[in-house]
């Protein structure tokens, strides 16, 4: 029997809005009842990002991630995973900068590896940032998630997997479509999913239209699976999403019309190898 499909709710990200669908969420408060309802509709992973509650902007403060962090545990058990993404930070200090969430000690955080063109700027992920937030993750015991975007990324996470710097099972997020990284195609995502270490848990995510092609393949081939308004606003063409937790309730239907059943947090604890937090 397969294992049960995880999914990850990314509810924010940084660039919806609200002009572009009401139910975008912008402060702590609104990011987190987002995450608790589409854990209700099965989501098992919350992906957060936090923005400025006024103006909806990217915000990287760490009274923010606390704020978000605290309401979820509070109301449930679902594996809260802190982004550390650096897209919009500069300065001297950007690495620090960008591992302040692993302090706070969510069950998970975000890892991304190799610097590429990303949509309208450069996404800048030094060796030297790789090295030390997975060495940092692993001081805290805070599971990385492996963000890939291109097959190189997947060569950078099984180097550091070799120096013992990511503990197993190692957890990858296959990232389809985003400007300018790999195209979400089924060819590309096989690609992708042939690249990795034997032994990992992985899960794949689409943007935009290709949400939903993604995360059948990746239901089909054994895999986890990601959606929320992050990566999509979108029902289906010309229809927006009521909110976070509906596009989960699509999600766990397809999960289980496809022969597979859907995770609960405690489920996907076990299969993350994630202790101590939740």
């Amino acid at each position: 029997m397969q294992a049960p499909v995880i999914i990850t709710a990314a509810v924010t990200g940084s660039f919806p809005t609200k002009e572009m669908n009401p139910s975008v969420p912008y402060s702590p408060e609104e990011i987190a009842d987002a995450a608790i309802e589409s854990h209700n509709a099965g989501a098992a992973i919350a992906h957060i990002h936090v923005r400025d509650p006024e103006t909806g902007e990217p915000a990287f403060e760490i009274d923010l991630f606390r704020r978000v962090l605290d309401r979820i545990r509070e109301k449930c058990d679902m594996v809260v995973n802190l982004t550390t993404s650096g897209l919009r930070l500069t300065g001297p200090d950007v690495i620090e900068k960008r591992l302040e969430p692993v302090y706070l000690k969510p069950d998970m955080c975000s890892l991304d590896l190799g610097s590429m063109n990303f949509q309208d700027r450069v996404f800048s992920n030094s060796p030297q940032w790789a090295q030390q937030a997975a060495e940092t993750m692993q001081e805290q015991k805070v599971k990385p998630e492996i963000e890939v975007f291109e097959p190189g990324h997947i060569g950078q996470a099984k180097d550091l997997i070799s120096q013992g710097l990511i503990d197993s099972p190692a957890c990858f997020q296959l990232c389809m479509g985003v400007r300018w990284g790999i195209d979400a195609t089924p060819e590309s995502l096989m690609f992708m999913k042939s690249k990795l270490p034997e032994n990992v848990q992985w899960s794949v995510l689409g943007t935009g239209a290709a949400q939903i092609p993604m995360i059948t393949m990746g239901i089909l081939l054994g895999g986890n699976i990601r959606v929320g308004f992050e990566d999509n606003i979108y029902l289906k063409k010309g229809v927006a999403a009521r909110d976070n937790a509906q596009m989960v309730e699509t999600a766990a239907d397809l999960v289980e019309r496809l022969g597979r059943r859907v995770a609960t947090a405690a489920q996907a604890r076990r299969m993350l190898g994630i202790v101590g937090h939740g």
